[in-house]
C-alpha cells in the first residue's frame, strides 16, 4: 500500500499552510484550511489527477476558509468545521476578513463535526479533536493509522497558537493541547497552520509554552 502523501502549499497574505493528504492508492484527497489561491490549488490538485473528496477546516479565521468553498465547488465536495465554529465562519468581525482590504466575507460550512466523530474519508478514519482556544470551534484532524495531525492554529513548532481574537482564551488552549494533543503518539507528525511540520515527541520536550506549563 501506497498510504498518505501530504502537500504543504503556502498562500495568502500570512503565508497559511493548505495542506492536500492524498490517498496514494485511491487517488483521493483531503484538501485541509485552503484560506487563499482557490485557482492555483484548484489547477494543483487537478495536475495530480487527485479526486478532492472533503475539505476540511480547522478554523473559521478568513486565512484558512477563504478559498475553501471556491475549491470545494470546484469537486463537487463538501465543506466541514466543527459544529462550534459557524459564527465564527459567518461573522466578519470574528473570522477577521473585516481586517483585510479585500472587505468583509462570510464563510460556510456544508457539514458541521463533534468532538470525537470519525470521519470516513479517502480511504481513511479521521478523528475530529475539539480543540478551543484560539477560536470557539477550533479542531483537529487525527488520522491515527497514518500517525498524522492536521491541528490548524492550535499547535506550532515551538509555539502555539494566538489567543487575542475574538473566541480565544490562553487557559482553554493550553488545556486543548494537554487533553487532546499531548496524549497522541510521540512519532505522530503535526501539521500546523503556519510555520514547519513538527512531531508530538519534539513538542512534549521542547515547547517553552508547554514547559512553562508544567513548572
Amino acid at each position: 500500500m501506497a498510504g498518505l502523501r501530504v502537500e504543504q502549499h503556502t498562500v495568502g497574505p500570512v503565508m497559511t499552510n493548505c495542506y492536500f493528504a492524498i490517498n496514494e492508492d485511491t487517488k483521493e484527497a483531503l484538501v485541509i484550511d485552503p484560506g487563499d489561491a482557490a485557482d492555483v490549488l484548484t489547477e494543483r490538485l487537478k495536475e495530480r489527477g487527485v479526486k478532492p473528496v472533503a475539505v476540511l477546516l480547522t478554523h473559521g479565521h478568513f486565512d484558512h476558509a477563504h478559498a475553501a468553498r471556491a475549491v470545494a465547488d470546484a469537486f463537487d465536495a463538501p465543506v466541514y468545521a466543527h459544529g462550534q465554529e459557524q459564527e465564527t465562519l459567518c461573522n466578519p468581525s470574528i473570522n477577521l476578513s473585516s481586517m483585510m482590504g479585500e472587505g468583509a466575507c462570510a464563510y460556510r460550512a456544508d457539514q458541521f463535526v463533534t468532538d470525537g466523530q470519525v470521519l470516513h474519508l479517502a480511504g481513511y478514519d479521521i478523528q475530529t479533536l475539539y480543540t478551543p482556544g484560539h477560536t470557539s470551534g477550533g479542531c483537529c484532524y487525527y488520522i491515527e493509522r497514518e500517525q498524522a495531525v492536521f491541528v490548524g492554529d492550535t499547535l506550532f513548532h515551538g509555539s502555539v497558537g494566538r489567543t487575542d481574537f475574538p473566541g480565544g482564551s490562553a487557559s482553554v488552549l493550553l488545556r486543548s493541547i494537554e487533553e487532546k494533543l499531548l496524549p497522541l503518539p510521540g512519532q505522530t507528525k503535526v501539521y500546523p497552520g503556519h510555520d514547519d511540520v513538527t512531531t508530538i515527541g519534539w513538542e512534549r520536550q521542547h515547547n517553552p509554552f508547554l514547559q512553562r506549563r508544567r513548572v
